[in-house]
């Protein structure tokens, strides 16, 4: 089950069709085509045109536009702004010209600003432009209507880009990355911007002429204005349908580039506080280490793109944040390695269109072991070592656009000591694993499309070293999935299909079918079974959703969605829970048209609701959520939800249902004007429910520039939490009512406490120093501890009455006496400081070639004492033992052909 976004734009899916409803459904796909189709031909096309001057060399990229070529070329300007005033003319002037050679595209371009003071110039970090005025021009360049470049530049000459995978102005694949020149001058009436974005960075089809969609804007952050070349309305969901034209690149002869990028770097450990390692032959192990690699790229003509590494490095990127999981399922990271996050919109279906599940996950690559060894100290792999991956992304002329992406992974090891008998060991928890993705998606018509997702795993086992004959040997997944844009976009309709096989050792496959995401051992059902014997288990997942996207006032969204007991992704995708039926409805009101109080609202009605195959009723939530803007632009949010009685068929990780208590949650957000140089934001949310469990969130966020070329930023983040049903164990010799096991839970009161802080300073457009820490202190006591007095029920057999008694262990755990019964229960109580920085300086040195110099901190305990709210406990997550590693990083970046 995926998660719910409270936008309504969640997770499509169908019920399994019969035959007949097969058919229909073929037929109806074939007339929504049809119709999508005539809707796109009769869709309004943009007006505006501008022709690119060719030139037979092109300027010096210095922002003064003192070049003939400038002289010669045809300027537009005529701007409206889309905010505050939609429709009107820009309040100052600008205007922008286009050139080429045979190499590059050039933009020059002035802006006028009635005082200095118009003009916001503070500078930011690479790919991110603050509050700081910019220009920003964004080119379709396949003009497919759905897709599009964007590449920006600030007043302060901070180059930012991006890559639009859908037909939205705000959804943006920041992991684009193209190699680009741009530089900025200033004047007493304004400020100059000039550009030169190779052809090789881009993707087009190869043709004489192209005719690529064109739209540029100019956002003065200090006027609250943005200003278009083309407006696409407020009320209109879409970005790239409605560009206008720029034409007259003739002749760009397809280009058969290889770039290289090879990197060494070298570490320097060095250990703080107590040596986790002391006692054991692992204690003076080398504090040193150096690696070498290389990164590539091949273009493959003017659309097509082979990327390859070997022996990727990725030590100058942050470390993911602290957290403690109570719960059965994984915590989901964000991807930040660079290879795997450029040009990863085409693979990730679900995260670009919502479209499907998630197939591919590439966090897999590369993971730690998933496996542990168990041993009195063990020493495992952060990460499994990368031997090389290729990927190769691009689209045809024919608008098929493609995706293929191979990796490898060499064995994952854990070197273990057993104090008592003085045994040194080493555990085999993975072994070398091949990963295969192909994606393929055809443009129909002006924005629909659709694509088939295929993903491949295999797993060098063998005889099954250590533990490796629990995991799977070999995985299969993928499916089918559409997406028309109907009238111009104003609805989307879209669905899918897919299914997975998974083979293995029964080892493996009882190990999934025991696994939190479907339970077969359940004892109180009968739809599915947990087969000891197994060496495959196969599954689907079907979907389908409509949503009304733009309009006026009333937006509406629908989904219904199936993912059968035996569907697996968690091999090389994302998957929480399968065995779901879930449902979801939104109304949507909004006003988008400034008024006398507000610059604009909305307000949202939904419904969701969740089954299993058994047709037990496992969530269900109902929401009410507003958001407005203030005239002055501050922006606020309130959600109210509703969550009536179910029964989840996971609380009790394998035992039978239980049921779910209705509660009530509230969540309120409010941040000042985004366009300012000192930004706030407040993020509060609050939940009760009738067995007792409460608690509340807050989050803050503060950033300043108290100069031009200096940020600060502070996120606090504190939780109060008590939850009146949290799993501890199961144990045997339970009572007929639980089917012979006890299901035991307890009362756990938490508190949590974290300070992410960020200081960036920018010496130059391209050389930074950037600093990351985040001390982090969690705690959680256990108390009011029993077993669940009956399946499907919500109430506990408390320890201490109904003649059981409970006594708590000097040395820690708690022993229950229950009639002739006796039994001991681990203490789960914790109490935990991490801290995690990381300082990078950061210099790209010439275009595409980058120093890194690293310093990082991990530092954690465990089991102190005190309240993880107090100061000092941040203090003591700093005085935490742990380990520095210092890194160099050099690349550089060799184009040719």
């Amino acid at each position: 089950m995926t998660s719910l976004d409270v936008s309504g734009e969640r997770e499509p899916a169908l019920v399994h069709p019969t035959r007949a409803g097969a058919r229909r459904a073929a037929v109806l796909a074939v007339w929504l085509v049809g119709l999508s189709a005539q809707a796109q031909e009769t869709a309004p096309v943009a007006q505006r045109h501008l022709q690119a001057l060719q030139v037979e060399k092109g300027p010096v990229v210095d922002g003064v536009l003192d070049d003939e070529v400038w002289k010669r070329a045809s300027f537009t300007s005529d701007f409206l702004q889309k905010e505050p005033e939609q429709g009107k003319p820009a309040s100052l002037h600008t205007e922008v010209a286009f050139v080429y050679d045979a190499n590059a595209l050039y933009v020059g371009a002035r802006m006028s600003g009635a005082t200095a003071e118009d003009i916001e110039t503070v500078m930011t970090r690479r790919d991110e432009s603050g509050s700081a005025e910019r220009l920003i021009i964004s080119l379709d360049t396949y003009r497919d209507r759905r897709t599009a470049y964007s590449f920006a530049i600030t007043a302060a000459g901070v180059r930012v880009d991006w890559y639009h995978p859908d037909d939205h102005e705000y959804v943006r694949d920041l992991s684009f990355n193209p190699v680009w020149e741009a530089r900025t001058t200033h004047a007493s009436d304004g400020w100059v911007a000039e550009l030169r974005i190779p052809f090789s960075q881009l993707r087009f089809d190869a043709v004489n002429e192209q005719v690529w969609g064109l739209n540029i804007s100019r956002a003065i952050p200090r006027r609250n204005e943005d200003d278009f070349w083309v407006v696409v309305p407020r009320d209109i969901t879409g970005w790239s349908s409605r560009f206008g034209e720029l034409s007259g690149i003739r002749g760009v002869a397809p280009s058969y580039r290889i770039e290289l990028v090879p990197y060494v770097a070298g570490d320097l450990r060095a250990d703080s506080g107590a040596n986790p390692r002391a006692g054991t032959p692992f204690e003076n192990q080398r504090p040193y280490s150096g690696r070498a690699g290389l990164d590539g790229k091949v273009g493959l003509g003017p659309n097509l793109n082979l990327d390859v590494t070997v022996n990727p490095d990725f030590g100058q990127i942050d470390a993911d944040p602290a957290q403690v999981n109570l719960t059965d399922f994984e915590i989901i990271v964000d991807e930040r390695r660079p290879f795997f996050t450029e040009g990863s919109q085409l693979f990730n279906n679900n995260n670009t269109n919502n479209n499907g599940p998630a197939y591919f996950y590439s966090r897999r690559i590369g993971a730690a072991p998933r496996l542990r060894a168990r041993a009195d100290f063990v020493d495992s792999l952060r990460a499994s070592p990368i031997w090389g991956a290729a990927k190769l992304t691009g689209r045809l002329s024919s608008g098929l656009s493609l995706g293929a992406l191979g990796a490898f992974t060499g064995d994952g090891y854990a070197d273990t000591y057993d104090f008592d008998t003085q045994e040194q060991g080493r555990v085999k928890l993975d072994s070398r694993t091949g990963y295969g993705v192909l994606r393929a998606q055809q443009e129909l018509g002006k924005g629909s499309t659709v694509g088939a997702t295929l993903t491949t795993l295999y797993r060098d086992i063998g005889a099954g070293e250590g533990r490796t004959l629990e995991l799977a040997r070999e995985a299969y997944a993928g499916g089918a999935d559409f997406r028309l844009r109907l009238l111009g976009g104003e609805y989307i309709v879209s669905g899918y299909a897919g299914g997975s096989l998974v083979r293995g050792a029964p080892e493996s496959i009882s190990r999934l079918q025991r696994s939190s995401a479907r339970y077969f051992q359940r004892p109180d059902q009968t739809y599915v079974h947990l087969d000891p014997d197994a060496t495959s288990m196969a599954g689907y997942a079907l979907g389908a959703k409509v949503v009304r996207q733009s309009g006026e006032h009333w937006l509406w969204n629908g989904s219904i969605g199936v993912e059968s007991p035996g569907f697996e992704l968690n091999d090389l995708g994302r998957l929480g829970t399968t065995d779901d039926i879930d449902v979801t409805l939104g109304l949507t009101y909004r006003e988008t048209d400034p008024g006398p109080l507000l610059r604009g609202y909305s307000l949202r009605l939904l419904g969701y609701g969740n089954w299993n195959y058994g047709g037990v009723r496992t969530v269900n939530q109902f929401q009410l959520a507003s958001e407005v803007t203030f005239l002055n632009f501050w922006e606020s949010s309130l959600t109210l939800a509703y969550l009536p009685r179910a029964f989840s068929d996971s609380l009790t990780r394998g035992g039978p249902l239980m049921q779910t208590p209705q509660g009530l949650e509230a969540g309120f957000t409010l941040n000042n004007n985004t366009a300012g140089t000192q930004l706030w934001t407040v993020d509060a949310l609050a939940w009760a429910y009738e067995d007792g469990s409460r608690g509340a969130s807050l989050k803050g966020g503060l950033t300043v520039q108290p100069f031009r070329n200096l940020r600060l930023s502070l996120e606090p983040v504190a939780s109060i939490q008590t939850d009146a049903r949290q799993y501890m164990a199961t144990l045997g010799e339970g009572r007929p009512e639980t089917y012979g096991n006890r299901y035991v839970f307890g009362t756990v009161r938490r508190r949590e406490l974290a300070l992410r802080f960020r200081a960036n300073l920018f010496l130059t457009p391209d050389l930074s120093l950037e600093a990351y820490a985040e001390p982090f202190a969690s705690a959680g006591a256990y108390s009011e501890l029993g077993e669940l007095a009956r399946a499907r029920g919500r109430l506990l057999r408390n320890y201490g009455e109904d003649g059981t008694s409970l006594m708590r262990l000097e040395d820690g755990g708690w022993q229950v006496m229950d009639g002739t019964s006796s039994f001991l229960l681990d203490d789960q109580d914790f109490n935990v400081r991490s801290f995690r920085s990381n300082v990078v300086l950061r210099w790209e040195w010439q275009p595409g070639s980058t120093l890194f110099v690293v310093w990082q901190q991990d530092r954690s305990a465990s089991q102190l004492l005190g309240n993880a709210l107090a100061p000092r406990a941040l203090g003591d997550a700093l005085l935490s033992p742990g380990g520095h590693t210092f890194a160099v990083k050099l690349t550089w970046w060799f184009p040719a052909g």
